[in-house]
């Protein structure tokens, strides 16, 4: 689907995002979290390490969280990409309204990343363990809050997609 220009070293890409087709000439060194806010406008994809080990650029690639400061623009040509931005589409969603509820939001600056990263669990109407959803939240650094508010909004989500 891309087309290399070897002239200026730059790639066409096309990226469904939030079921928004977005494109744009690219070099290929650029990194697919720049691309969504850059290039698409869409500024709730935080850069936190740009090494993939705070996990607050975390969105979802065809349906699966991927940090997008360790994928370039390229590898996503021709993909769907969604970030925090659908989730509040039409209102609150769930996950955000327990976030809200349990407390589990200091500063924000993990919490999109977090979201993006629990959503498909809420989403299969998954049973988990606090142990599981600890796991499933270890990626995400937050040096805000003690987890337990997070882990606590998890829990009500959860509870909320089983009724």
């Amino acid at each position: 689907m891309s087309t290399v220009d070897l002239a200026s070293s730059t790639r066409r890409v096309r990226i469904e995002i939030n079921e928004r087709a977005v494109e744009a000439e690219v070099e290929p060194r650029l990194l697919l979290a720049d691309f969504i806010r850059e290039r698409a406008g869409l500024r709730g994809t935080h850069l936190g390490c740009e090494h993939g080990v705070c996990g607050a650029c975390t969105v979802q690639l065809d349906g699966e969280p991927v940090r997008s400061c360790l994928m370039l623009a390229v590898q996503a040509d021709g993909r769907s990409v969604r970030t925090v931005e659908s989730l509040g589409r039409g209102g609150l969603h769930p996950l955000q309204r327990a976030f809200i509820e349990c407390h589990g939001v200091q500063c924000g600056f993990c919490t999109p990343g977090i979201l993006m990263s629990i959503e498909p669990l809420v989403q299969e109407g998954r049973t988990l363990t606090r142990e599981e959803i600890r796991h499933a939240l270890s990626g995400n650094l937050c040096r805000c809050t003690g987890y337990q508010g997070i882990i606590a909004a998890v829990e009500l989500a959860l509870s909320w997609a089983h009724t």
